[in-house]
């Protein structure tokens, strides 16, 4: 029995590590059981036991007659978003204006020229996004600009941290756009402290637009 379990325990680690990697991101469908038998070298019966495992712990998700897809890359994740599935817009501002103005600051002083290049093309497909009208692509540009400021900032914890709040974040995000909270240019002057090297002025325009959303609530 020791046995047994110790080849689910390997089993689900291989599966979580694909998972984490990005091997098999958000949204994609993994390898049907054959396939995974074959890759984990172990049985079916293994195999099934470690990818519902995952699917309680809410990485995975079954669905009838398609196969089974990646939810999340994290447990982590997966934990914050049940924890915070009922805070207040103004609660998760809170803490992006946390999380957020340290990012801008250390992004100022850490940002290298390939850094730099892409955050003008995010500022840019967020910007052309707001205008299209494409609210799906403003939350996703919008994001993926964030995301790309606190990797700039080139602190493991706080990438870990952000990362896990995605889930909320976005539809704090996407909250902000349906408001009308949100400009095409609102987040220009920021890309451009971070570009600069200007700490200050970073932290000054994250913490103007969050406190900002704030007092609109």
């Amino acid at each position: 029995m020791a046995r047994r379990t110790g080849l689910i325990d390997t089993a689900v680690d291989a599966l979580r590590s694909r998972i984490a990697s990005g091997e098999w991101p958000v949204g994609a469908r993994i390898p049907p059981e054959p396939a995974l038998v074959t890759l984990l070298g172990v049985g079916r019966n293994t195999v099934r036991e470690a990818v519902q495992s995952l699917v309680h712990a809410g990485l995975l998700e079954r669905r009838q007659g398609s196969g089974t897809y990646v939810l999340s890359a994290s447990e982590l994740a997966v934990t914050m978003s049940r924890q915070i599935a009922d805070a207040r817009q103004r609660d998760v501002v809170e803490v992006r204006r946390a999380l957020e103005m340290e990012a801008a600051r250390l992004a100022a002083h850490r940002r290298t020229a390939t850094d730099v290049g892409e955050l003008l093309q995010h500022r840019d497909a967020r910007a052309e996004a707001y205008r299209a009208g494409d609210l799906d692509r403003m939350v996703a540009t919008d994001l993926a600009l964030h995301r790309t400021i606190v990797r700039t900032a080139g602190n493991p914890v706080l990438r870990s941290l952000y990362d896990n709040l995605l889930d909320a974040i976005g539809e704090n995000i996407r909250f902000n756009f349906v408001t009308d909270a949100h400009g095409h240019d609102s987040h220009d002057g920021l890309v451009e402290a971070i570009v600069a090297g200007d700490e200050q002025r970073a932290v000054a325009e994250t913490s103007g637009y969050l406190s900002a959303l704030i007092a609109e609530r």
